[in-house]
């Protein structure tokens, strides 16, 4: 028998989003993006449409709450972003790509570990109009690539990650590079790391938070 493919194709993955979920406006962003109304039906999808076996949860297809603030933070300080090479790890759905290439980023690339990531960032980035580069897998545990300036929400989700994440962005700031982090106050958030620069109250669903309306703060090292 012919078993499961561990990765659909990318216009597979692009036509199954457009099919599963709907164009949203993101409030108090001025983007757009595909986005799913739960989690579960969207998962259990996603391993029966596309034939994929142990898939990860859908989460690039959910505004998090850490990702709004940073994008925001983006939008509203553009002069920090506006000509620099910037680069969104862990991106999901690439909102914070997004609002840095609207910024005038003169180079805007989203990572992810998920393949279904680079078919939503493609789809959302075409969705407002810019070019986003999409780099696949972990870049954790090699030295930092060249930007100007690193974003990452939502990251410190859980221990070892989180551990990661700080052990990354650390040596980014080491190396020179801006580093900016949105996070709505996880467990596993290096506060000791990080000094706070902005906060925001940003709309997102119970289906990934545990309230419809959240507290989401900005930091850079």
């Amino acid at each position: 028998m012919q078993g499961k493919r561990a990765v659909a194709t990318l216009d597979e993955a692009r036509d199954f989003i457009r099919a599963n979920t709907r164009v949203a406006d993101l409030p108090g962003l001025g983007l757009r993006v595909y986005q799913a109304d739960e989690l579960t039906p969207l998962w259990e999808a996603t391993e029966k449409d596309l034939a994929r076996a142990n898939v990860a949860p859908p989460f690039w297809a959910f505004p998090w709450a850490g990702g709004q603030a940073l994008a925001r933070y983006v939008s509203e300080h553009r002069e920090q972003f506006a000509g620099k090479r910037v680069l969104d790890i862990a991106s999901g759905s690439g909102i914070v790509a997004i609002a840095a290439a609207l910024a005038g980023a003169s180079e805007v690339a989203a990572n992810d570990i998920d393949p279904m990531c680079e078919a939503a960032i493609s789809l959302n980035a075409e969705l407002n109009g810019v070019a986003i580069r999409y780099v696949a897998g972990s870049l954790l545990e090699g030295e930092p690539p060249p930007f100007d300036v690193i974003v990452a929400a939502d990251v410190f989700y859980e221990q070892r990650p989180a551990q990661m994440f700080r052990a990354f962005l650390e040596r980014a700031h080491k190396s020179g590079i801006t580093v900016f982090a949105g996070d709505p106050g996880r467990t596993y958030f290096p506060r000791d790391a990080f000094r706070q620069v902005a906060e925001y109250s940003v709309q997102t669903t119970t289906e990934i938070e545990n309230h419809p309306v959240q507290s989401a703060r900005v930091w850079t090292i």
